[in-house]
């Protein structure tokens, strides 16, 4: 069997000496939102395409086999005027946070955090607040995932808290596959004090919880603005989150097994409100 073709040898695939894409893991910011390191091709391109916020760098390990999404990643390099490293495909792992990098590492500017209420009130034209509260979700996976599954929803939204929760790491935005680009986020300091804004700015909040007698299906979720909150993986909803919820609901079980994990349970609660609202 022939070996692979390589990509074709010039100045912008050969490896940079010297450059370090990012820099030691333990040496980035550990506050704000987080999102300033964007890992995979897919999360990459969609960072390029939508520039929703500037991109600052992206390295690219020089060895990898020819393909379409890396051509386009450089392509629009050049367009944006991104600067674009050619680097060792070890120095890239060295620096990657996730195993899934796919070759490809980029810097941009941090997620930036809105108020409260501009998040409320500057949404789509016309459109009706439609929020996701997650509530201590720790496992980037599964906020990687809720993330995904609210921007295809058309999740007006995301409210995060700052502590005990997960932040915008490069795994979520590689699960998320581009999703946070088009999405729009607060960070609050705690969640029960949010939600009582939320209210007080005619919000419906509805959680989630598996013990609800409740229905999701049965619940008027598109009369009103609303904010669906998917309490943590552990524990589900906080006591006094659970408290400052207008209604609390559950998705019906039919199995043997009594609870869905956090993302498919909160992506069966976005997209039930994203059909009652087209209705």
């Amino acid at each position: 069997m022939s070996p692979a073709p390589r990509r074709p040898s010039s100045p912008r695939n050969r490896p940079s000496q010297g450059v370090r894409p990012g820099g030691p893991a333990q040496r980035r910011r550990a506050d704000g939102l987080g999102g300033d390191q964007i890992e995979g091709r897919n999360a990459i391109l969609e960072l390029l395409i939508a520039q929703t916020r500037p991109a600052v760098r992206v390295f690219m390990a020089a060895d990898l086999d020819p393909a379409p999404e890396l051509d386009r990643i450089e392509q629009l390099c050049r367009e944006r005027r991104v600067s674009l490293d050619m680097v060792s495909r070890a120095r890239i792992s060295r620096e990657a946070a996730t195993e899934s990098h796919q070759g490809v590492v980029a810097k941009a500017r941090p997620l930036k955090s809105l108020d409260l209420e501009e998040l409320v009130m500057s949404g789509p034209s016309g459109v009706a607040p439609f929020l996701l509260i997650a509530d201590g979700i720790t496992d980037p996976h599964n906020l990687g995932s809720l993330l995904r599954s609210a921007e295809c929803a058309g999740v007006t939204g995301i409210i995060v808290p700052k502590h005990r929760a997960a932040r915008i790491t490069p795994t979520v935005t590689k699960v998320a596959a581009g999703a946070i680009e088009h999405l729009r986020f607060s960070q609050v300091a705690g969640v029960p004090t949010a939600i009582e804004q939320l209210k007080r700015m005619g919000v419906v909040v509805v959680g989630l919880a598996g013990e609800s007698r409740k229905s999701i299906y049965d619940a008027d979720l598109a009369s009103a603005p609303i904010a669906l909150v998917i309490g943590s993986e552990d524990s589900g909803l906080a006591q006094l989150t659970r408290k400052r919820c207008n209604s609390v609901c559950a998705i019906p079980m039919r199995g043997s097994s009594d609870s869905l994990n956090a993302s498919v349970a909160g992506a069966i609660a976005i997209f039930e409100t994203a059909r009652q609202r087209r209705g």
